[in-house]
């Protein structure tokens, strides 16, 4: 069985790089991966802290790029590799423009296409933009589902596709999460690495060596830029002036839309407890989660795995297709809106929202890579 991956973010690598590495080692499984770069550096990042090098490298990514840009160069360049690989599964990850536009170069050449993080919904095809769209669109082109959970393939079975199709495994993003924080806490030297990262970014000594509480914030969102980036800006800024006995760490996304009015309303030096800094790489990202008090974001994945380490998160956007959370004590909706996003997290900075004494799984047990081989494997046999 040949399985062709394809992925372009630093989410997507994450969350198949997993299974990338549990295929590679099956017997009778040809594993090969395509990064198209729709984030280049960052996704290549990610695959090399699994030691996994891309195969085919699209190299489509563009100095300001449009989601038609990167659509366009998916599916100009996807196709020829796809008549030389002959996979028998496309595999993609997730919502991004890079799965959708992979998936229909995979269906235009007849190739059956596997979703992983299948059947997520908000409901609203503008919040998460493009992604709620782009899980739609994948669905209509997929012919075998994985959603993560119970709740994400009763939305599949909503709109019609059919249960024989349909594997709930869990999200393959805890998988890579477990992996890396047993290294992490086995193997002192990489503890090292990721901070002296941390320290490289520009996060502070103080943060870095524990002697101060942080909050941990990330914010990249389509649907917020102008109006909603400054919203969620301005409630950063009051909280820096409110909780001044705190860092506010913000590795800022290199997308020029985010650093541009990021950079314009939280100066350091009207600040001098919020740090700006560069984006890092995965393992001190989860490094950065597991030692942070809390964390704001904007981020689906985050959501995901910071109730496995323990930790608080607030949601710094409209909607979530991940609902699972908010039944818990990890999870809190806040919008953009700045008064919401000021008053949880100043219930959590006070000791109004407790923290949780022991982490959650309700994402994922680890395991959803097996689970996924082996459909794909059971799939592939009865075919033959």
């Amino acid at each position: 069985m040949k399985i062709l991956f394809v992925l372009g973010t630093r989410p997507e690598a994450i969350k198949l790089a997993p299974l990338i590495l549990a295929a590679r080692s099956t017997l009778g499984v040809e594993a090969v991966v395509c990064n198209t770069g729709q984030h280049r550096e960052m996704s290549s990042a990610a695959l090399a802290l699994f030691d996994i090098k891309a195969d085919i490298d699209l190299g489509i990514m563009r100095v300001r790029q449009t989601l038609g840009d990167i659509t366009c160069g998916v599916l100009s360049a996807l196709p020829a590799h796809l008549d030389r690989v002959r996979p028998d599964w496309l595999l993609a990850q997730g919502d991004t423009t890079t799965t959708f536009a992979a998936s229909l170069a995979a269906f235009f050449q007849k190739v059956p296409v596997a979703h992983i993080e299948a059947g997520l919904r908000t409901g609203n095809f503008f919040a998460p933009w493009p992604e709620e769209m782009n899980r739609h669109l994948v669905s209509k082109l997929a012919a075998l589902h994985f959603p993560p959970t119970s709740s994400a393939a009763e939305n599949l079975y909503a709109e019609g596709i059919q249960p024989a199709n349909v594997v709930i495994t869990g999200n393959t993003g805890i998988d890579a999460l477990k992996w890396l924080v047993g290294r992490l806490n086995a193997d002192t030297r990489l503890q090292h690495l990721a901070r002296t990262e941390q320290a490289a970014a520009g996060i502070a000594d103080r943060s870095i060596s524990g002697q101060r509480p942080y909050v941990l914030i990330t914010g990249h969102r389509r649907e917020s830029f102008g109006s909603g980036f400054e919203s969620i800006c301005d409630a950063i800024s009051e909280l820096a002036t409110m909780f001044p006995e705190r860092d506010f760490i913000y590795p800022v996304h290199p997308n020029p839309a985010v650093r541009d009015t990021v950079f314009a309303r939280l100066s350091s030096e009207k600040y001098p407890n919020v740090f700006l800094v560069e984006s890092v790489g995965y393992l001190a990202f989860v490094d950065l989660m597991a030692r942070a008090e809390l964390i704001m974001t904007d981020s689906g994945g985050v959501q995901e795995e910071a109730p496995s380490l323990g930790k608080r998160v607030i949601v710094m956007r409209e909607s979530t297709e991940r609902t699972e959370g908010l039944d818990t004590p990890y999870i809190r909706l806040a919008g953009s809106d700045r008064l919401e996003i000021v008053t949880q997290a100043r219930a959590a900075l006070s000791g109004a929202w407790p923290n949780p004494e022991i982490g959650s799984d309700i994402y994922g047990d680890g395991l959803a890579s097996h689970r996924i081989l082996e459909a794909l494997q059971h799939r592939h046999g009865a075919a033959a």
